[in-house]
């Protein structure tokens, strides 16, 4: 099986002849000091891209996904509409939210600063008058050329890697978390308006997204955190009033333009909702957290869901990757593929970035475990 046959045997759910590896979106990617010592130790000399403005992880070089033997090939849209700015004396800048973001030392990123619809009450003409960002070609210049010649001169899967939107994500950044939370509450009509008017927009950039790129890539991202460490940000009711509408929505919306499968990435104790996912087109769960409340148990994880949809990540960048021995690297490997990766349905990954608080012993023995237990059949 070539790299594309192995991926659409596991997301049939059938046993492919190995583990698909993944990494290299703007959420999973190596920080820009990381991967400065990653490219030391291996005697590679290029010049670092940046991937995610905000988070500082970079594009991963052609070399670098060899060596750590990765399946998949990102295009990544452009960032448009940003603006540098000082803010407080530090370094920053505005997003095509009209959202302010701050430089921080402590952990080398940006954060975001303040909300733009931060006040008390949030009116239609608030809504009606806000600049909401328009579909710009120059988010997509030269993906599609880049889709076109992976497609058509390797056996990579060709991914198209997420906007930095998401429902829920980018309402709470636009309007903070503690008030929209509280027009759940007390103001649904305006939260629905809002929620309505941002839907439309973040829909209209995956389509022209899927109509520049769609005919050459197999899967796509979207992103939108629905959890804490141990439950989720607003209750299923909630989640099931305000946000699955409109994700089912945008999945429809990608769908309608491309025959791609639609990757989720999801952070938090999501596991209630993890069938509203599946009901609405998610194929693939990213990033399966195990250190967080309901996927402790991957075996468990997999007997529940693991027919419906399709785990990726699974390697815990927080506790895991940092603090265990290169040994015990090996052995989280051993066991997530043989919890998840039961006649198919897993893609290994790191659940998140790679941050310097990872020792780079770990990072390498996580990928070569992967290629040494990811073989069917399993060790």
């Amino acid at each position: 099986m070539n790299r594309r046959e192995l991926f659409t045997a596991t997301l049939n759910h059938q046993q492919p002849e190995r583990v698909l590896v993944d990494y290299g979106k703007h959420i999973g990617s190596f920080h820009t000091n990381a991967y400065t010592t990653l490219k030391e130790k291996l005697g590679i000399q290029t010049e670092t891209k940046i991937l995610d403005r905000m988070a500082q992880n970079v594009v991963l070089d052609e070399e670098v996904c060899e060596r750590l033997g990765i399946d998949f090939r990102w295009v990544v849209p452009n960032w448009v509409g940003v603006r540098d700015m000082e803010i407080d004396g530090e370094r920053g800048y505005i997003d095509m939210w009209q959202t302010p973001h701050k430089w921080t030392d402590v952990g080398q990123y940006y954060a975001i600063h303040a909300s733009p619809f931060n006040r008390a009450t949030m009116t239609q003409a608030d809504i009606d008058n806000f600049p909401w960002p328009q579909p710009n070609p120059a988010m997509f210049t030269g993906l599609q050329e880049q889709a076109k010649y992976w497609f058509e001169n390797t056996e990579y899967v060709v991914g198209a890697d997420g906007i930095k939107v998401g429902i829920l994500q980018t309402a709470s950044q636009l309007r903070g978390y503690d008030k929209l939370f509280l027009d759940f509450s007390i103001n649904p009509d305006i939260a629905h308006k809002f929620l309505d008017r941002l839907s439309e927009t973040i829909n209209s950039m995956y389509r022209q997204y899927m109509e520049a790129v769609g005919q050459y890539v197999q899967v796509v991202v979207i992103t939108d955190d629905q959890g804490t460490q141990n439950s989720l940000m607003i209750s299923p009711k909630m989640f099931r009033e305000f946000i699955k509408p409109r994700l089912k929505s945008l999945i429809e919306t990608i769908k309608s333009v491309a025959d791609v499968k639609v990757f989720m990435h999801c952070d938090g104790a999501i596991t209630k909702i993890i069938p509203d996912l599946i009901e609405i087109g998610v194929d693939i769960l990213n990033p399966v957290q195990t250190v967080v409340k309901g996927f402790e148990d991957t075996g468990a994880l997999k007997a529940q869901f693991g027919s419906q949809v399709c785990f990726h990540g699974g390697m815990d960048v927080q506790q895991v990757l940092p603090n265990y021995t290169p040994k015990q690297i090996r052995d989280e490997v051993a066991l997530r593929i043989r919890d998840l990766g039961i006649s198919g349905g897993y893609i290994i990954a790191p659940c998140h970035n790679i941050n310097v608080d990872i020792p780079l012993e770990n990072v390498t023995a996580m990928f070569e475990a992967a290629k040494e237990f990811g073989q069917y059949p399993s060790k």
